[in-house]
């Protein structure tokens, strides 16, 4: 049986768990309340773990390094002990945190997060259950191509806290780009409309650097939801401890640290591009014609952060909805009343003719 670590109140041996209010471990059953640094004892086992393992931090062939650069050993499902019930936890290769399915009882799978394989830092939880489900109420409400049956009879079937694996990149890069921009010049005279444009090369180029560019690292995570609900404030992480996930899901990464670099360095040329192009004003048209960001330094570092994932039902068919556990972003699509957008696009086409209609009078035309 694989070993797993859970958090007992001293006072009445109930479960603990994280509150995100207090940013303290709480107990449900007698609300005793403690600190989190004061159960940073359960964090030795896993401080032991990677004093034995030995391993040290690689450097990539992209001029990356990174803390968490070794792969997960184990294969599929396995089986842990509930400490509270004795009952058997099965838990897929990715999950390091879950609940017994007997009596509820929290539990972090401490081999998942052992190692230089234990995340650096931790955003802990600011948002509890009860403000995602108000987000829901408040995201649907504003839809208004959303059908009234759905707001009405959308049927929230699951909502749980997960720690979402990240990696963060921090960079030092060099950017040029090369634009041509146009300026245009009209006039006349008595007979003719006159138009000259003028064309130039415009080049802009500068260093810059970049911090803690996320990219998700679960495969269980679409990419383009997790990027819609940023930013994450990482001046609120934390140094990792595993007190922080009690009461919540976790996973642990299964796209490496290396498989992200594209990703990253993706983001980071869009982010520079984008600040050069912000500097080039007072031409009609400009239009990128050459770009370069080269790569001058980097590290990597690998966090968890808070994600509420809220899902539905609604005549047969799955909505899944994502909100920032810190922030409270909240995201997710919803079906379309094509009846709504008939009616708009009927309302203007109307006004549109009447509009018509009366210009059409005071220019004597009918």
């Amino acid at each position: 049986m694989a070993e797993n670590l859970d958090y007992k109140c001293p006072a009445c041996g109930g479960t603990l768990e994280f509150d995100s209010a207090t940013q303290k471990m709480k107990c449900p059953f007698c609300d005793s309340v403690f600190d989190v640094s004061a159960l940073q004892q359960k964090d030795a086992v896993l401080d032991t773990q990677q004093a034995d393992m030995g391993e040290q931090p690689q450097e990539d062939s992209f001029n990356w390094s990174d803390s968490a650069t070794q792969e997960w050993n184990d294969n599929g499902m396995s089986v842990f002990v509930c400490k509270s019930c004795g009952g058997e936890i099965v838990a897929d290769e990715n999950t390091a945190a879950t609940a017994c399915p007997y009596c509820g009882n929290n539990t972090v799978l401490s081999g998942r997060l052992s190692g230089v394989l234990k995340p650096d830092f931790v955003i802990p939880f600011q948002l509890n259950k009860a403000q995602a489900k108000e987000k829901l109420k408040e995201y649907t409400a504003k839809r208004a191509f959303a059908p009234k049956s759905f707001k009405d009879e959308n049927h929230l079937e699951e909502i749980k806290g997960i720690y979402v694996p990240f990696w963060l990149f921090d960079s030092n890069i060099h950017a040029s780009v090369q634009y041509e921009g146009t300026r245009v010049r009209t006039w006349r005279d008595s007979k003719y409309q006159y138009t000259e444009t003028s064309y130039y090369d415009i080049y802009r180029q500068g260093d810059m650097s970049f911090n803690n560019i996320p990219v998700d690292g679960s495969t269980k995570m679409p990419d383009d939801l997790m990027e819609s609900i940023e930013p994450f404030d990482f001046s609120q992480a934390v140094d990792f401890q595993t007190a922080y996930l009690a009461g919540y899901l976790a996973d642990k990464y299964d796209v490496g640290m290396e498989e992200s670099i594209p990703r990253a360095n993706e983001r980071i040329k869009h982010s520079a591009e984008d600040t050069l192009r912000s500097t080039v004003q007072g031409y009609a048209s400009v239009m990128p014609r050459f770009s370069s960001v080269q790569l001058l330094s980097g590290v990597s570092k690998y966090a968890l952060y808070p994600v509420w994932i809220l899902n539905t039902d609604y005549k047969g068919e799955k909505y899944t909805f994502a909100m920032n556990g810190q922030s409270g972003k909240f995201v997710g699509n919803l079906p379309i009343d094509k009846a709504k957008i008939i009616a708009l696009f009927a309302g203007v086409a109307v006004g549109a003719g009447a509009l018509a209609g009366v210009i059409c009078k005071l220019l004597g035309l009918f």
